[in-house]
């Protein structure tokens, strides 16, 4: 029961309105996918609409952390389908700090928004998936940092390894339904992100933090480079979807090289803590 094409598929993407979300959204419709999009950004989720056009079977601007938006949401959805074919989780916020400088809106946003989001939709869309019995897939995008333990990532981390542990249990829980699970795990990406992220404790005009940035900017992919690789992961049913190969590569070297891998992310830690601001 696994998903050749995406032709006719009933499609949910969250996080429409820009970055991945849009960029998955143009893919799926170009693949013929039928669309139903969201985000909390209805000018942005406009300008998608407006890129794909007759797609789009439905569209609505919420906020996915809210419980009541999202199953008032779904009930319309599913008050003209039975369920959907595939459930894409894009929607996400970040935030970056350490311990000490990180506030508890920075916690409990990352875990509303990337983690109870994400749970949300899948409460209310994958039990109709379920039931109508033609199998499926669902697409969590977590993030790099929730494969490896990124300096300053803790709320993020914190979300984006909830997100994929959760996805792990349903790769195996959902199998029997004939529903697939990709978990995809971008390094940087080149979206609104990279300019508006809060980061706790540090002053973004600080040459050296700039320079990270520009450094980051360089390495990073554009969004349309994920948005291909979350369609070839469900067409070919891979669990952990990449963007690319420094984070796959990250990924078997934690798991390979324990000790030499915990002591270059001390020392990463380190560097990364020169560039707090002083008390």
């Amino acid at each position: 029961m696994t998903i050749k094409d995406l032709r006719g598929k009933k499609t949910l993407v969250t996080g429409a309105g820009s970055g991945i979300g849009r960029a998955t959204a143009i893919a799926a419709s170009r693949a013929g996918a039928k669309l139903y999009l969201t985000d909390i950004n209805e000018v942005g989720l406009k300008e998608t609409v407006a890129a794909v056009g007759s797609s789009v079977e439905m569209h609505a601007a919420f906020d996915v952390s809210d419980y009541e938006a999202v199953t008032s949401f779904a009930s319309t959805v599913h008050g003209s389908v039975d369920s959907l074919d595939i459930v894409m989780n894009v929607a996400g916020i970040s935030a970056w700090g350490t311990v000490e400088n990180l506030e508890h809106r920075h916690w409990k946003s990352m875990i509303d928004v990337n983690l109870m989001g994400p749970i949300h939709v899948m409460e209310n869309f994958l039990p109709p998936m379920v039931k109508a019995g033609r199998g499926g897939h669902l697409v969590n995008v977590s993030s790099a940092a929730g494969l490896i333990p990124l300096p300053w990532h803790a709320a993020y981390s914190a979300s984006k390894y909830g997100l994929r542990g959760a996805s792990e249990v349903l790769r195996y829980d959902l199998k029997r339904h004939g529903i697939g699970v990709s978990l995809v795990v971008p390094g940087g990406v080149k979206t609104g992100l990279v300019n508006t992220v809060e980061i706790a404790g540090v002053d973004r005009d600080d040459p050296r933090v700039q320079k990270l940035q520009h450094r980051f900017e360089k390495r990073a992919v554009e969004p349309d480079v994920v948005a291909d690789a979350i369609i070839t992961g469900i067409v070919k049913n891979r669990y952990l979807v990449y963007s690319s190969n420094d984070i796959r590569f990250g990924y078997w070297w934690a798991r390979k090289f324990a000790l030499p891998y915990e002591f270059v992310l001390q020392k990463a830690n380190d560097q990364f803590g020169k560039l707090l601001k002083k008390s």
